[in-house]
């Protein structure tokens, strides 16, 4: 008997959504002044109130109000919002096990264990229901800027798959749409996103059995009117979409000597360069760190091949400070990372 597996994915202007997208714009811009900035910033919405909180050590001078506001005018809310910050400097002990250990090296940021996912079932080495749930909430983005007076920023999808014995997706059973909506005209905009649902479907030859559009009724006051958000409260979207496993911090509004973002970053890169060069189906890669070591504490490496031993050149490659050279990460665009889940094609993430 095949079975049932569902993902899901929030639109850019779900309110969590909205606040990672925030941190991610302010992180933006004290890496754009200041390379050496140390950021970790949380963002929650409601109403008409975004309140920005943190720490920040930066020589960068960072209008927090005004990104914040900017912002979300860019995702589609164009109400008054009131901006409060409680910022402070980065804690000295953190600090000092991060940039002054004895080796000289950049220690890790915190401890905890990332995670590194990737498969063969799509160019992007994505589950396709992951990759199709992408798609969808770009083009749903899209619409809603050619259509504003009837498409609203906020929103999610989710997929019900049914799967063979090797998790291959044979077709979507359920294809479930919740989208903020204007009163009028639901019959033409339910229709554009069945319509748009069963075109990227196509592209993967995967047929739908079924499409469910808002099933309580109209969709009318969404975003922070309707809930209340939050910086770091859609780690599994952000990351596979409860394909694989995920670790336990955000990755949004955090600089990349905190190693919830550099390593689950290395960890994806790693999954996608095993699994090309072993010919896997799967890999699946844990990194995990102690606050103030660079040195991994452990590597772990799965796939449907068993697993691998991890090299000594491997752990030297996710000591902090290398993460950050190789992948770039002082030059990512954090905001948009944030948009649509942190990992969308191979591992080439979005530049600043």
């Amino acid at each position: 008997m095949n079975k049932l597996y569902s993902n899901e994915i929030v639109f850019r202007g779900h309110p969590d959504k909205v606040c990672d997208q925030i941190s991610g714009a302010i992180l933006n811009e004290c890496l754009k002044q200041d390379k050496n900035a140390r950021v970790a910033v949380e963002t929650t919405i409601k109403d008409d109130l975004i309140l920005v909180v943190g720490e920040v050590t930066t020589t960068a001078i960072v209008n927090y109000s005004q990104i914040a506001k900017d912002t979300i005018k860019q995702i589609g809310y164009n109400e008054k919002f009131v901006v409060l910050e409680k910022i402070s400097k980065q804690s000295r002990n953190i600090a000092f096990g991060v940039d002054s250990s004895e080796s000289k090296e950049q220690g890790a940021g915190d401890q905890g264990m990332m995670f590194g996912y990737a498969c063969d079932t799509t160019k992007q080495l994505l589950p396709t229901a992951q990759v199709i749930l992408q798609k969808f909430a770009i083009e749903y983005d899209t619409l809603r800027q050619q259509y504003p007076q009837w498409l609203f920023s906020d929103g999610k999808a989710q997929i019900t798959g049914e799967y063979d014995k090797d998790f291959n997706l044979l077709k979507i059973k359920t294809f479930l749409i919740s989208y903020q909506n204007c009163e009028f005209n639901r019959e033409v905009t339910d229709e554009l996103l069945r319509k748009t649902a069963k075109n990227i479907c196509n592209e993967y030859k995967i047929k739908i059995d079924e499409i469910l559009i808002n099933l309580t009724g109209e969709f009318v006051i969404g975003g922070p009117y309707a809930d209340s958000g939050l910086t770091g409260r859609k780690i599994v979207v952000d990351a596979y979409q409860s394909f694989a496993n995920v670790g336990g911090g955000c990755m949004n509004g955090k600089d990349p000597s905190k190693v919830d973002i550099s390593g689950a970053y290395k960890a994806r890169q790693i999954a996608c360069k095993m699994l090309k060069i072993h010919n896997l189906k799967w890999c699946e890669v844990q990194i995990s760190y102690a606050i103030g070591i660079a040195r991994p504490l452990a590597i772990y490496i799965d796939s449907n091949k068993g697993n691998f031993i991890p090299s000594e050149l491997l752990y030297e490659e996710c000591k902090p400070n290398n993460i950050i050279k190789d992948l770039d990460l002082l030059n990512i665009d954090y905001e948009s990372q944030a948009r649509y889940g942190h990992f969308t094609d191979g591992y080439a993430f979005k530049k600043r």
